[in-house]
């Protein structure tokens, strides 16, 4: 059939109603396009198709920049067919829709969506699947295979490199990870096997090689057990299972936005860290707060979150998940409590415990508009007022958005 576009929807795809009523979306279209679609899945109420043919582009079309962009190859990106400009636009838009959908909070003030000066080269951390004959690959778009990949125009310069000189060339090796650090210089490969089975490990270079067992804990085969990245002015440490922003230069913009939603303090305010991570958003917040606590689950990154404020006499931590240590907190009352969660978001006993603490604000910290949109519609109906919610372009050329949501009780 021919369909004539109208809006991006969540999870990259454009959208477009069926002359039966029902909405079809196709992904690697835009809206504005008429476009032939065969139809790859029918529901009830909605369909998802392949767009075949472009009959009328959109403006904001360009030609994409790499050979492994497309429906039938590589799954990472899904946007690199859309103007920069356009691809924050949707970002916006999107954000927007879903807080009215989803949170039910239809005059939520989004803020228009941050970007890059360069979109391209940010990526410090790749996670990349063993294909036939041991070439490092992605997921296919379609969900069938690994896409071997040769070059990767979102990777930074320095994991670009270690992807030409990994030779993966072990049966029972499944995933590697690559992490560099242009700003540090350090790099890491991390390994996982079947079986647990440990590789051996020839390197000709300095880096870091690690095996992550099945359990998730990291074994060190070579070199270091972390590396580190620099951001927002602060040396962080990072080990081979902790997480961290892919993007450094806009993980700068993440913090700078965070202190600024924290704003003012007074050196007297207790703020809670609840996904504390390594530790980036409640340490930076440190400097100016009475005393920080970080709450995580994961204990390599906690002991990395340990060493990152070594220099600091304010900050103090728990080692457990936020659904566990929040609801039985009670004292010291938080005046600020962060949230950086999976991309699952909250859990219900968080957000409960959060409307029987009532700090004086929540910043919210999101990878997802829709798992955004439901917890935020759950802190408001609880007795919060949402402030405003910032996007910024975390992930250029893919249809993720990182937010930064501020409410106060």
């Amino acid at each position: 059939m021919e369909l004539e576009l109208t809006q991006m929807a969540h999870g990259g795809e454009a959208l477009g109603r069926a002359p039966d009523g029902r909405v079809v979306f196709v992904g690697y279209a835009l809206p504005g396009e008429r476009v032939r679609v065969r139809l790859t899945a029918r529901h009830k109420r909605w369909a998802r198709g392949v767009a075949e043919e472009v009959c009328v582009p959109a403006p904001e079309r360009v030609e994409p920049v790499c050979p492994h962009f497309g429906p039938r190859a590589c799954g990472g990106c899904q946007w690199q067919h859309a103007a920069y400009g356009a691809q924050l636009r949707y970002k916006t838009d999107i954000v927007r829709e879903q807080l009215r959908r989803l949170g039910r909070l239809d005059d939520a003030d989004v803020r228009p969506c941050i970007g890059m000066e360069t979109p391209w080269h940010y990526r410090n951390h790749v996670q990349l699947h063993v294909g036939d004959g041991g070439r490092l690959g992605f997921v296919r778009a379609d969900g069938k295979g690994i896409e071997p990949i040769t070059t990767c125009p979102i990777m930074n310069a320095a994991v670009h490199e270690l992807l030409h000189l990994v030779e993966a060339d072990f049966p029972a090796l499944r995933r590697v990870a690559l992490r560099a650090s242009t700003r540090t210089g350090e790099r890491m490969v991390i390994l996982e096997t079947d079986g647990d089975e440990p590789p051996e490990v020839e390197v000709d270079l300095p880096v870091s090689v690690a095996l992550v067992l099945a359990d998730g804990t990291p074994v060190t085969l070579v070199g270091s057990p972390f590396i580190h990245e620099e951001v927002a002015g602060r040396r962080w440490r990072i080990s081979a299972t902790s997480f961290f922003q892919v993007n450094p230069a806009m993980a700068d913009v993440l913090v700078e936005l965070v202190r600024e939603a924290a704003a003012p303090l007074y050196g007297i305010e207790t703020v809670v860290d609840a996904y504390a991570g390594v530790g980036t958003l409640g340490i930076s917040l440190a400097p100016e707060a009475g005393h920080v606590i970080l709450v995580e689950v994961n204990p390599g990154a906690l002991e990395d979150a340990r060493a990152n404020a070594a220099d600091c006499d304010n900050v103090s931590w728990i080692t457990g998940a936020a659904e566990e240590v929040l609801p039985t907190w009670s004292h010291p009352r938080p005046d600020i409590v962060v949230l950086d969660p999976p991309r699952a978001g909250c859990a219900q006993a968080v957000l409960d415990a959060l409307a029987r603490l009532r700090p004086h604000k929540v910043i919210y910290v999101s990878c997802d508009p829709a798992t955004l949109a439901r917890d935020v519609g759950r802190l408001v109906r609880s007795g919060f007022t949402l402030r405003q919610v910032q996007p910024l372009d975390m992930f250029p050329q893919t249809y993720h958005v990182e937010c930064v949501a501020l409410l106060e009780a």
